[in-house]
């Protein structure tokens, strides 16, 4: 799956020269929690999220009046704030490469733009769990197995075939990384089946069930 499927179309941006009072208001009044910055010309710049907004506005503990906190609110610019340059990714990209980015930079979105440099879309960590979701089928009845299956070619086809053949709908299939005895763990969901038939019918592999639920 890549970046272009699944981002959100037309952000909401801010300006630079925008206050981060009005800032914050937009993201509430949108519910977003961080904004691409854009100069005059409509290029994007900079990108700021609410925590760095809620960073860089006064203490609620400070002794100002709240007449000199609006006053400094008004005062700090985007410009000021922003994160910048701002790390992209294309609408062509792997989800999964957008993912490690996010992980690796310690960010929770990314600004999607084409090939000429122009803003698209915005990738966020909402949007990946959303994804995970569905990959998992969370929100599809069933039955969930977890199995520790030896490394080996045909492994997973006869995993998916023991259970195919109780008449069981796949509704998901994940595998995640080699356990320290050298198996690979892999969660199966499966409609139209009960709990003890799908444990009976992988019983026969060599495997190891971690988990029916």
């Amino acid at each position: 799956m890549l970046v272009g499927e699944v981002m959100t179309k037309n952000p909401v941006i801010a300006r630079v020269d925008d206050g981060i009072d009005e800032a914050l208001s937009v993201m509430r009044e949108r519910k977003v929690r961080r904004l691409p910055v854009l100069d005059a010309s409509g290029r994007m710049v900079g990108i700021v999220s609410e925590q760095d907004l809620l960073h860089a506005a006064p203490s609620p503990a400070t002794s100002l009046s709240m007449h000199e906190l609006h006053y400094l609110l008004a005062k700090l610019k985007l410009k000021q704030v922003m994160s910048s340059p701002v790390i992209t990714v294309a609408p062509d990209t792997p989800l999964e490469e957008a993912a490690r980015i996010m992980a690796d930079n310690r960010i929770g979105g990314l600004p999607v733009v084409d090939g000429s440099g122009a803003l698209i879309g915005i990738i966020t960590e909402t949007d990946i769990f959303k994804l995970l979701l569905i990959l998992l089928g969370a929100r599809t009845p069933g039955v969930r197995i977890t199995v520790a299956v030896r490394e080996g070619k045909g492994v997973l086809a006869r995993l998916t075939r023991a259970i195919a053949d109780t008449g069981a709908n796949i509704v998901s299939l994940a595998t995640y990384e080699v356990t320290d005895d050298g198996r690979r763990l892999i969660t199966v969901k499966a409609s139209d089946v009960e709990p003890h038939i799908l444990r009976r019918a992988v019983e026969g592999l060599d495997l190891k069930v971690v988990d029916l639920r």
